[in-house]
């Protein structure tokens, strides 16, 4: 017995001397990224160019903490990060366009319905979820845009993260962004043609 509670006290230590380490690097490129991409946005934003519409929404401050902070999980990769807003932006404009009288209910199925549509798409990013309801609870400027949303501010800023995200995630030699260099393939014809085989092996 005291065996192995000394063994799950040495394990808490490492794991507590983990993740409380400094590493002063690492934390500056996270500074400099999320600094770069939410302050290009924001500048975009000051200028409104080249349309009127707000251009900085609230979940590109949660997507700023995955690609720049978490670089190695799946959910901050570039097709998660773009499926994921993209998407999530159209479940919302939709249902605020279907219920606009009922919010709490078009609130509720935006968010839900798209973080099941993230699953099935393998494009899952926790900030989608607030893409969808800021579709639904937004600005009436915002609301305004119908459609819109999707492209701008959701889907313009989410490219705007990305690139910024693919320069100073790779100019440390112990960062690497994506994991995988060929994320892009996913969108081509091969990637369905495997995954279908996939299916029907199973």
């Amino acid at each position: 017995m005291r065996t192995k509670i000394r063994r799950q006290a040495r394990r808490m230590k490492i794991i507590v001397y983990q993740e409380t380490l400094f590493d002063y690097k690492e934390h500056l490129w996270t500074f400099l990224g999320a600094f770069v991409g939410i302050g290009i946005i924001g500048l975009l934003n000051r200028h409104r160019l080249p349309t009127d519409a707000p251009l900085l929404i609230g979940s590109f401050g949660a997507s700023s903490v995955l690609v720049y902070g978490v670089i190695n999980s799946p959910l901050a990769q570039p097709r998660n990060l773009l499926g994921g807003h993209v998407l999530s932006a159209f479940i919302g404009v939709t249902l605020y366009r279907c219920m606009p009288q009922e919010l709490w209910l078009a609130a509720a199925l935006a968010v839900s319905l798209s973080i099941v549509g993230m699953q099935i798409t393998k494009t899952l990013h926790p900030p989608g979820g607030a893409t969808a309801l800021i579709a639904v609870i937004g600005s009436p400027q915002l609301k305004a845009l119908g459609y819109s949303y999707v492209f701008m501010p959701v889907l313009s800023g989410a490219v705007v993260l990305l690139l910024v995200a693919l320069v100073f995630n790779n100019l440390s030699p112990t960062r690497h962004y994506p994991t995988n260099k060929h994320w892009y393939r996913i969108w081509q014809r091969r990637y369905y043609v495997k995954a279908l085989r996939r299916l029907t092996n199973s």
